[in-house]
């Protein structure tokens, strides 16, 4: 496949029909900074400055088909998720990230507009988690976002925190013991005990 000269960035999101957000302002971005700019939309919203009045969120296959026709003709260099609208919609962009291996991911998980409106299903903010911020070079939450994935990073510290202070409680080996990953299910061993 031949290489563009021009650098190309692809934004994944959903359409502002007001021109101040999602893949309308990604585009006028990337066009400021001299980057061309590619566009997968994920949903149609119906907003203006003062708020978002309705969401119609685009099939999973169509969000995939865009995502595979970009890739197979472009070369991206870097991509820039947005709103994503449904658990649906963040699995089928995961299945399309793979055929963008080892370009660059800013995520912007678009989960609460400014105005405050819900912009992502609160059955997808998992899927987000699990599927799409592991992958990410970057990801640029607002504070409400980020309060949101940041808890699901506190509970994780908390929990490896305490495997790891637990991890005198059972004996493997003859060196230092593995962490204690079942420490808040297994009963603690019994004082003076030896034969665990």
């Amino acid at each position: 496949m031949k290489r563009d000269r021009t650098a190309i960035a692809l934004t994944v999101a959903g359409s502002d029909s007001s021109g101040g957000a999602g893949i309308q302002a990604d585009i006028k971005t990337f066009s400021a900074l001299g980057v061309y700019g590619a566009s997968v939309i994920t949903a149609l919203t119906a907003q203006n400055t003062r708020g978002v009045d309705e969401v119609m969120a685009v099939p999973p296959e169509f969000v995939l088909a865009q995502m595979r026709a970009v890739a197979c003709d472009l070369s991206v260099g870097a991509i820039k998720i947005g709103m994503l609208a449904t658990g649906e919609i963040v699995e089928a962009v995961a299945t399309g990230l793979d055929d963008f291996p080892d370009v660059p991911i800013v995520l912007d998980p678009v989960m609460v507009a400014t105005s405050g409106d819900l912009l992502l299903d609160e059955d997808a903010v998992g899927l987000l988690r699990e599927k799409l911020v592991p992958r990410a070079t970057l990801v640029t939450p607002n504070l409400a976002e980020g309060e949101s994935l940041e808890r699901a990073v506190k509970l994780a510290k908390m929990y490896v925190t305490a495997a790891i202070i637990a991890a005198d409680e059972i004996q493997i080996g003859q060196g230092r013991g593995p962490v204690h990953h079942f420490h808040a299910m297994w009963p603690a061993p019994e004082e003076g005990r030896t034969d665990a």
